[in-house]
């Protein structure tokens, strides 16, 4: 990427002669993070104007468009469910940060972990011997009611009484500089590693700026968590196995749970991947059970148990409530600690903060009124207009925040009923006019409110505070409402530091002596199973591809305005092979040929097409990514944006030219594959899928050139191209393809990288370094067929009882070995992935 370097600008700015300020309008009434009321800059954003000044538009605009080439290349997405644009909706980055004095922070930062250790005794209290509710501390509904209270994890104490590891708190600031606690997120909270990416990205497109401005680094904080999660283990013996629990691939932050796992070194896996035994955790792995110490879940609360919280749940682990019961794993955050997210409890915690801490709340919440108290009732239906009401419990279409002011005269009183029927289900908070921060969007500044979200881990010696945060802005400045769902963009924060920043990365280690390991790390059998489909794929893709490219070669060169036997050969030949309709096999147009490739390039959802393959490609990528390096996932990220169609008629050069991209980029991936993999068994998987698919595609190749027209060697051509093998062959026989040498090389030359014989090797290879209990594996008996099938092939003799009539020889033998491949396939999934027992004979 290029290398963004420049001296800075220390002088303070002039908001009578800048450029960016010029044209930069606060809004009346609230807080801007960047002017002060007077309409200066304030002291800590002057040097970052300064370089913004000194850049210029262009290198502006430059810059923004670096850094959504970035994302996109890294694969960050926000998902949104119902949204057309599915998981690859690409995460929205801001290219000015917010900005945060140190002392400012401070203040903060005592807030946070206050906050945070208090929610931890609350904790404490619900699941334990609920002391708050019996003394009349807290009324009995505030708990009761709360559908998040989880009432069988009632009397589980979590490992080291840590109830919240990550606690993350919406901070928003009023029009008089107060920082205010918006929401609490407890159970599973979002964001981090969003957080990360961003600092990551910004940090390389305004290198200068973010050095010399003394920002605190992220990096400490994810070594913090890391370590603090391996010491939540109550196993005395080994190393601690910490996982993070993911609900899959259609969750709106899988990127991030795949970033997490990655940047924190532990592997990642969904529900299925667990399993309960003993009262003990385990990890499904093709090399067995592994035990697991930690758990990181990013999974909600009564999703986790189908067994003991909520029965339709398909993305939890039966009995994981159990085995948290018996004190053999350790779940970061503890199942039931939702139950502290209601907004009803944000009126209670100052009294609270006094009671079990013996201090006042360093950070206010938002003015709160909980309508379970009849004084508090009164208070919201006089003063509702000038009240936000959300529901405490309620889920589904009636659980949005209510805006007093914006109801009329029939939506007020449908309001007042409900609470009159529901009171302790409602609670309203003051009306906050959240402070705005600069946006840079078309070429200037403009201000847009803001929530900050900040993140407090515990460790062993207590709470600490990420030295940053993840920044959302909402999508135009009479938006209050803001949040990615709504489509809401996200900002770096950073934190200013009082003088130079030490440099810190989580992959440095202090010197120290570590037992080396060589063997494969365990693959989960569903990770394997992803993997192996992934390779399948990747080589259907590319041979739908080449067939496909052939046709148009023909077409677009000399002789494509008439038919040629090379061109009829090939198109019966592509009919036979499914690809066109049957008919074409009878009768057939030059226009219709070129509309059927068209089609099967463009067509979304048609079976077999291009797009078709390649977004069964890409899904099963995207459910994978965390096993592929930054360098392989930008190709994967490349290929998907290759694959898609532009508008209007696209001439045939365009259509050849986006094929041979196509074959680049399947190229350059299986390069990655080979050259940058570790050669653990997620590799092995991977490649065994592609070497099973290519030997599959090769013999249906050949059998659908057999069916063109036996005696007439016109397909052969067009086989070998579509096999990649024309120049081996040019080169070996200077002479025009026949039949037996064409099956020779295709079939049986172990030395040609395309050949059904090389696949076979290679799968003889991968099969003996597969994990076993010892035995003949199941898979090995199809490998013997197969090898035993070619070895034993007289091709010449084959070809003449094929030419002559006198039997079906080289279609019977290339049937036979369909079938073995076919129960090669079965046999690996019984055995690896579903773990069945397999019928072999």
């Amino acid at each position: 990427m290029p290398q963004f370097r420049r001296r800075m600008n220390s002088e303070f700015v002039d908001p009578k002669t800048s450029s960016l300020l010029r044209d930069y309008r606060p809004l009346t009434g609230v807080y801007d993070e960047m002017l002060a009321e007077g309409g200066e800059p304030r002291g800590h954003w002057q040097k970052f104007i300064g370089s913004f000044e000194n850049l210029g538009l262009n290198e502006l605009a430059h810059r923004r468009d670096a850094t959504a080439r970035i994302l996109r290349e890294h694969g960050v997405t926000y998902n949104i469910y119902g949204d057309t644009r599915g998981q690859g909706r690409p995460w929205a980055l801001d290219l000015a940060p917010l900005i945060i004095p140190p002392d400012e922070w401070r203040k903060l930062e005592a807030g946070l972990a206050q906050r945070t250790r208090l929610l931890n005794l609350i904790l404490a209290d619900f699941y334990g011997p609920q002391q708050l509710f019996k003394e009349g501390v807290l009324p009995p509904a505030l708990l009761q009611a709360n559908p998040a209270f989880l009432r069988p994890c009632h009397g589980i104490v979590p490992a080291k009484n840590i109830f919240l590891f990550l606690h993350a708190v919406d901070l928003a600031r009023s029009a008089d500089g107060q920082w205010w606690a918006l929401s609490d997120r407890t159970q599973a909270p979002s964001g981090a590693g969003y957080a990360l990416e961003n600092r990551i990205v910004l940090s390389r497109v305004l290198p200068d700026e973010f050095r010399e401005g003394h920002v605190e680094r992220l990096a400490g904080f994810f070594q913090i968590m890391r370590n603090s999660l391996r010491s939540l283990a109550t196993r005395a013996a080994g190393q601690p196995n910490v996982v993070l629990l993911t609900p899959g691939p259609h969750n709106e932050t899988y990127f991030e749970h795949v970033y997490l796992a990655k940047y924190l070194g532990f592997p990642l896996v969904e529900g299925g991947d667990l399993t309960v035994r003993d009262r003990r955790v385990f990890l499904k792995t093709l090399e067995g059970l592994q035990p697991v110490d930690v758990i990181l879940r990013r999974t909600d609360d009564a999703f986790c148990d189908p067994l003991e919280l909520r029965a339709d749940s398909f993305l939890g682990v039966p009995g994981l409530v159990e085995a948290a019961r018996a004190g053999n794993v350790a779940l970061a955050n503890a199942l039931g600690s939702g139950v502290v997210e209601t907004p009803a409890l944000a009126a209670f915690l100052p009294g609270l903060a006094r009671r079990l801490l013996g201090e006042e709340l360093k950070l206010p919440s938002v003015a709160t009124w909980w309508c379970g108290q009849e004084k508090e009732h009164a208070y919201v239906r006089k003063n509702l207009r000038d009240l936000v009401v959300k529901r405490m419990f309620s889920r589904g279409i009636n659980s949005e925040p209510v805006f007093g002011g914006g109801l009329d005269d029939a939506e007020r009183e449908k309001l007042f009923a409900d609470m009159r029927d529901m009171p302790f289900d409602f609670v309203a908070q003051e009306r906050v006019s959240l402070s705005t921060v600069p946006v840079w969007e078309r070429g200037q500044l403009d201000p847009r409110p803001l929530v900050m979200r900040a993140y407090v881990c515990a460790t062993p010696e207590g709470f600490t505070v990420m030295p940053g945060g993840l920044t959302r802005f909402s999508t135009s400045p009479d938006r209050l409402i803001v949040s990615m769902q709504s489509g809401g963009g996200s900002k770096d924060t950073w934190i200013i530091a009082d003088g130079p920043v030490l440099q810190l990365s989580l992959l440095q280690t202090k010197t120290q002596i570590v037992r080396l390991e060589r063997a494969a790390a365990e693959v989960p059998s569903r990770v394997a199973d992803n993997l192996f489909w992934l390779g399948r794929y990747a080589e259907r893709l590319e041979d739908t591809v080449r067939s496909l490219r052939c046709v148009l070669v023909r077409l677009a060169g000399e002789m494509g305005s008439q038919e040629t036997p090379d061109l009829n050969a090939l198109v019966k030949l592509l009919a036979n092979l499914d690809l066109f309709p049957p008919k074409f096999r009878e009768q057939h147009t030059l226009a219709g040929v070129e509309r059927e490739v068209y089609l099967l390039i463009y067509q979304p959802h048609r079976l077999g097409a291009v797009r078709e393959v390649q977004a069964r490609l890409s899904q099963i990528a995207y459910t994978s990514r965390d096993r592929f390096s930054v360098d392989t996932w930008r190709i994967l990220n490349k290929l998907q944006t290759d694959a898609r169609p532009r508008p209007g008629r696209v001439p045939i050069s365009e259509v050849l030219a986006l094929l041979n991209t196509l074959i680049v980029d399947l190229a350059a991936f299986a390069g990655m594959e080979m050259e940058n993999m570790t050669r653990g068994h997620g590799w092995q998987f991977l490649d065994i899928g592609r070497r099973l698919e290519r030997a599959k595609n090769m013999v249906t190749l050949v059998k659908g050139a057999l069916k063109v027209e036996p005696a007439d060697p016109g397909a052969l051509e067009p086989v070998l191209e579509i096999a990649d093998s024309v120049m081996t062959y040019r080169r070996r026989y200077f002479a025009q393809p026949q039949w037996a040498p064409t099956l020779d090389l295709l079939l049986a030359d172990e030395g040609n990288p395309r050949s059904l014989a090389f696949q076979m090797k290679a799968l003889a290879g991968h099969s003996a370094n597969l994990p076993h209990e010892g035995g003949r594996r199941p898979e090995h008996r199809q490998i013997d067929a197969v090898n035993g099938l070619l070895g034993g092939a007289d091709f010449p003799a084959l070809v003449e009882q094929q030419l002559t009539g006198a039997g079906e020889a080289v279609t019977g033998l290339l049937t036979r070995i369909t079938a073995e491949l076919n129960g090669l396939s079965d046999a690996l999934t019984h055995q690896y992935f579903t773990h069945a027992t397999a019928q072999v004979s």
